[in-house]
């Protein structure tokens, strides 16, 4: 049994998702930066139906890439998942922010799905590539 002050990990994505929907980045970045294994959170966080938090989630990226660009690639794993995901908006989702992340692996992972089935998600593909040229 969890004690009385703590907060589940579930608990704590709905938390992170929640203030990147509300525009609170600064918050999450925060967290991140002191917690590195909430990076492997970012695929649940990114499959929110609101539109907000997953936008929310970019420009966690995207400042989270300035701030420690040796890290971003720890949500390799959990956006993996997600490029997997039978929902062509889930997959283009996680082409995003692997095109924020940009390292070769990310880049990798990203051409798997230049045949994908999905016309939106294989133009998403196309100008992360051509964006990281």
């Amino acid at each position: 049994m969890q004690p009385q002050n703590e907060v589940s990990d579930e608990e704590l994505k709905k938390v992170i998702a929640d203030f990147l929907a509300q525009g609170h980045v600064e918050n999450i970045v925060a967290m991140f930066r002191r917690e590195p294994k909430y990076y492997a959170w970012t695929g649940e966080i990114l499959h929110d139906e609101r539109f907000s938090v997953r936008l929310g989630v970019s420009v966690l990226f995207e400042e989270l890439r300035a701030i420690q660009p040796d890290r971003v690639a720890l949500a390799l794993p959990s956006l993996a998942g997600l490029l997997q995901a039978e929902e062509p908006l889930w997959r283009g989702e996680a082409v995003s922010i692997l095109g924020i992340i940009g390292t070769a692996e990310a880049l990798a992972q990203i051409r798997l799905l230049r045949d994908d089935p999905s016309a939106q998600v294989r133009e998403m593909v196309e100008l992360v590539l051509e964006e990281s040229s």
